[in-house]
C-alpha cells in the first residue's frame, strides 16, 4: 500500500483516492477530499468556516497552516456581557439569553476555509483550485445521501438551554429550503439536493477565490449579514491563514508535533508531559487508576485552557512554563497525592460537536492532517449561495478582561489539534478529530494507546474512551461498571453515556516501516482505505 485517506465521510475517502491514483499528491488528495467533505458534510464544515491543517512533507517541509476565524472588527469586549445565562460544563462556549452567539448573524467569524484551501494547495499540491473542486461539485450536483449523522445534528432536541438541531436548519428561510424542502428536515436516507451550492462552487472554480473575498459573492454575503444585525463587513474578508510551526514534546522515546493556540495542540502537549512520569502500561488499560490518572491530567490541561491559552496575538501564553520538567514534576506529584483538580464552571450544559477531519499519508512519509469545521453551524445561509456560516463567537467569554474574552480581529480558543507522532525522524502516527472540547481528550487517548500499548490505528480509535473536560468522568458504555464503581468509590463524579462509541470521532493512520494502517472512529460514518 502507498498511500492511505482516512475520514468520517465514505465520499471524502473515496475522491482522496482517487486523486492519489490520478497522480496527485497527499496534498492534492487532502484538500479534494476536504472539499467534498464541505459537499457531502455541509454543517459540519464548508467553504465559510475555519480550521488547522498540519503539514509535514518528506523534503523537509513541516509546518501548521491556522485558519482560525477572526472576530469581526465591529465586535466590542463587553457587548454580550448582560446576556449570559450559563457556560458549558466542560468550558465550550456560554449560552446567551438570544443565543446571539450562537444562531444566527452575529455570530460568524471570518470565513477562512477557502483561502486557505486555495493556499495549502497552491504552496505544495499539483492540482489547480478548478480541478480540486470538481468532485465536490459532482456531489452536489448529484445530489447527497442523508447519514444517519447528518440527520442525528438536525433532529437533536433541545439540552440544557442549547438550541435544537432543527432550529439550525429551519429558522432560517434560506436553510430550510435547502435542508427541510417540505416543512420538515430531510430523514436518513433522503437526497439533499443544493443547486445554489453547485453553482457557487462552479463558480469559484470559473473566476478563482476572489470573487469569494471581493467579489459578487463577498457582496452578496455582507449585504446579506448586515441586513440581519451581523457584525462582519467588507474589511473582515481579508484575513488570511498564517504559518506557525509546530509545538513539539518528547513522549516515551517518541516525538509528538502538534499545533500552537489558539489551537488545542497544548492542552495535548501539557497532558503527554504530565502522563510520561506514569506507568500507565503497568497499570492497565482503562483501568480504575489509569482512568483517574488520565482523568487528573485532563482536568489539569482544561484549567490551563480556561485560564492561560487564548490566541497569543492578544494573550501572553506561557508556553514554556507549561511545557517545562518543573510544572510536569509538580503536577505529577499532585496527582500522586490524590489531589482532584477543581474545574469551575458558571453553570452546567452540553457541548456542541459539530466539526470534521481528513487525514492523508504515503509511505514515503508525506502527511497530512487537518480539522476544520463551522462550529456548531450559524444556522444561516444567503439565499442564493447554499454554503452554511460558522458561529465561532460562541465560545468566546462574554466577560471582559479574560484570555478568552471577545476583542475584534481575535481568534478563538480551539480544541483543534491536529498531531503527527514521529519515531525517529519518521512519521508514526497522524491523527486528528471533530468533537467540541473532547477533540483533544480522544486524540490524547489515541496516542496513549498507539504508544504506551502499542495498538493498531483502527485499534487505537476504536477502543473504549472517557472524557474529563469537568469534575465529571464522562465513561462510554464499554467502560466497565466495575471500573466506574471503583472510580465514584474514590470521590469522582461520573456520567454513562448510552452509547459504545462516542465523540470526538478521531481519524488516524499509523506508519511502521513503510507499512501503512488506517482507523476511522466506528462513531462516525467514515472509513479509511488505501491504494
Amino acid at each position: 500500500m502507498r498511500a492511505m485517506v482516512s475520514a468520517p465521510q465514505p465520499e471524502a475517502v473515496e475522491a482522496g483516492l482517487d486523486i492519489l491514483t490520478q497522480g496527485g499528491n497527499v496534498i492534492d488528495a487532502a484538500i479534494g477530499a476536504a472539499l467534498v467533505q464541505t459537499a457531502v458534510d455541509p454543517l459540519m464544515c464548508g467553504l465559510a468556516g475555519f480550521g488547522s491543517c498540519h503539514v509535514h512533507l518528506a523534503d523537509g517541509t513541516h509546518t501548521l497552516v491556522d485558519f482560525h476565524g477572526r472576530a469581526p472588527r465591529a465586535t466590542t469586549p463587553d457587548m454580550w456581557e448582560s446576556r449570559i445565562v450559563r457556560e458549558c460544563d466542560d468550558g465550550f462556549g456560554f449560552v446567551l439569553s438570544d443565543r446571539a452567539n450562537e444562531i444566527g448573524h452575529q455570530c460568524m467569524t471570518s470565513p477562512m476555509t477557502l483561502r486557505a484551501f486555495e493556499q495549502i494547495l497552491g504552496r505544495w499540491g499539483t492540482r489547480s483550485l478548478a480541478a480540486s473542486l470538481a468532485p465536490a461539485i459532482a456531489h452536489i450536483e448529484e445530489g447527497v445521501l442523508v447519514r444517519p449523522a447528518m440527520n442525528a445534528f438536525w433532529t437533536r432536541p433541545e439540552t440544557a438551554g442549547r438550541i435544537d438541531g432543527s432550529a439550525r436548519v429551519m429558522r432560517n428561510p434560506a436553510a430550510a429550503k435547502i435542508y427541510a424542502p417540505g416543512g420538515t428536515p430531510l430523514k436518513v436516507g433522503e437526497t439533499l439536493r443544493n443547486p445554489d451550492l453547485a453553482r457557487t462552487y462552479r463558480r469559484i472554480a470559473e473566476e478563482g477565490t476572489d470573487v469569494f473575498y471581493a467579489g459578487e459573492i463577498a457582496d452578496a454575503m455582507i449585504d446579506d449579514i448586515q441586513a440581519h444585525g451581523g457584525l462582519l463587513a467588507h474589511e473582515d474578508l481579508s484575513a488570511a491563514p498564517v504559518d506557525t510551526p509546530p509545538i513539539w514534546v518528547d513522549y516515551r522515546g517518541y516525538r509528538v508535533a502538534t499545533n500552537q493556540p489558539p489551537g488545542g495542540g497544548l492542552v495535548i502537549a501539557v497532558m503527554l508531559r504530565i502522563l510520561e512520569r506514569f506507568d500507565l502500561a503497568g497499570m492497565g488499560h482503562n483501568s480504575p487508576d489509569y482512568v483517574a490518572t488520565v482523568s487528573e491530567a485532563m482536568k489539569i490541561a482544561t484549567v490551563e485552557k480556561d485560564t492561560r491559552m487564548g490566541d497569543p496575538a492578544f494573550v501572553d501564553v506561557p508556553v514554556d512554563d507549561m511545557l517545562s520538567d518543573a510544572y510536569a514534576d509538580r503536577m505529577a506529584e499532585r496527582i500522586r497525592r490524590g489531589e482532584k483538580t477543581p474545574v469551575p464552571r458558571m453553570a452546567a450544559t452540553g457541548e456542541p460537536k459539530e466539526t470534521t477531519h481528513i487525514c492523508v499519508a504515503d509511505r514515503d512519509g508525506n502527511v497530512v492532517t487537518m480539522t476544520h469545521t463551522l462550529g456548531s453551524s450559524s444556522g444561516s445561509v444567503t439565499d442564493g449561495l447554499g454554503f452554511m456560516y460558522n458561529n465561532a463567537m460562541m465560545v468566546f467569554d462574554p466577560r471582559p478582561g479574560r484570555p478568552g474574552s471577545l476583542a475584534p480581529g481575535k481568534a478563538r480558543f480551539s480544541a483543534l489539534s491536529p498531531t503527527i507522532v514521529f519515531k525517529g525522524d519518521k512519521p508514526f502516527l497522524a491523527l486528528g478529530a471533530p468533537g467540541g472540547t473532547t477533540i483533544t481528550m480522544g486524540n490524547l487517548q489515541v496516542i496513549l494507546n498507539a504508544v504506551d500499548f502499542g495498538m493498531s490505528a483502527a485499534e487505537a480509535v476504536s477502543a473504549p474512551r472517557f472524557t474529563t473536560t469537568s469534575e465529571t468522568i464522562e465513561v462510554t458504555n464499554r467502560i466497565f461498571r466495575g471500573t466506574e464503581r471503583e472510580l465514584q468509590s474514590r470521590g469522582y463524579p461520573t456520567r454513562r453515556v448510552p452509547y459504545s462509541y462516542f465523540t470526538p470521532i478521531v481519524q488516524a493512520i499509523r506508519m511502521v516501516d513503510g507499512h501503512l494502517d488506517g482507523g476511522a472512529d466506528p462513531s462516525g460514518d467514515g472509513m479509511a482505505a488505501g491504494i
